[in-house]
């Protein structure tokens, strides 16, 4: 297998190589990803990976990316536009918070990464800046989406960034419940505590967040 990127096309080298990255992650933790490992599981060289990718940092910031942008491309467009302008903010915002619970396939692929980011980070400072810039994201596209029913005048006049660190919060730790399958939150459950949380602090009825 020649190591030239101009042997394959890159798009699908790189896509390939994500989708592996992804894979071995969640099954072995970011330890136990090796390069060689991921590029075996892609089919192409390890020169060819670290052509794509400079370092195994970068690697895994991409990977996170990839997995964050495959498990809800709707994250990427502008507040509003998933639905062609109808439906509320209130609709908007529960869709948020649905893609961001551990609901599908995917879903559940993208919280084992968080969840392999969260211990690494914990033990090694060189990843915290990867949890700093996903999170970053996470928080600008769930503030976008309250701020949006602000604008409308749908949600009380709150803080966007402050009421998505709540919801970030709950998210989170109801998430890693459901995805460990903790009996006492399923699903629904959590889905409900979220709703009701959020519907305080934007001052509307539980019942507007699905």
């Amino acid at each position: 297998m020649s190591d030239e990127p101009d042997q394959a096309p890159e798009t699908s080298a790189r896509e390939r190589i994500l989708q592996a990255a992804c894979a071995l992650i969640a099954e072995r933790g970011i330890g136990g990803a090796r390069i060689a490992q991921i590029a075996n599981a892609a089919g192409v060289s390890t020169a060819l990976v670290h052509y794509h990718f400079r370092t195994r940092e970068v690697l895994l910031a991409e990977t996170l990316d990839y997995a964050f942008d495959l498990a809800a491309a709707v994250r990427l467009r502008p507040a509003g536009d998933n639905d062609g302008g109808g439906g509320s903010a209130a609709h908007r915002l529960a869709d948020v918070i649905e893609q961001s619970l551990p609901t599908t396939d995917p879903g559940r692929r993208e919280w084992q990464l968080w969840a392999e980011l969260w211990l690494g980070a914990a033990r090694d400072p060189s990843l915290r800046p990867i949890a700093a810039q996903m999170y970053a994201r996470y928080r600008t596209w769930i503030a976008a989406a309250i701020a949006e029913g602000i604008a409308a005048g749908q949600f009380a006049p709150v803080d966007p960034g402050d009421t998505a660190d709540v919801a970030m919060a709950l998210i989170d730790g109801l998430g890693l419940r459901v995805l460990l399958g903790d009996p006492s939150m399923p699903l629904d459950l959590a889905r409900e505590r979220i709703g009701e949380v959020l519907a305080r602090e934007l001052r509307i009825s539980a019942g507007h967040l699905p």
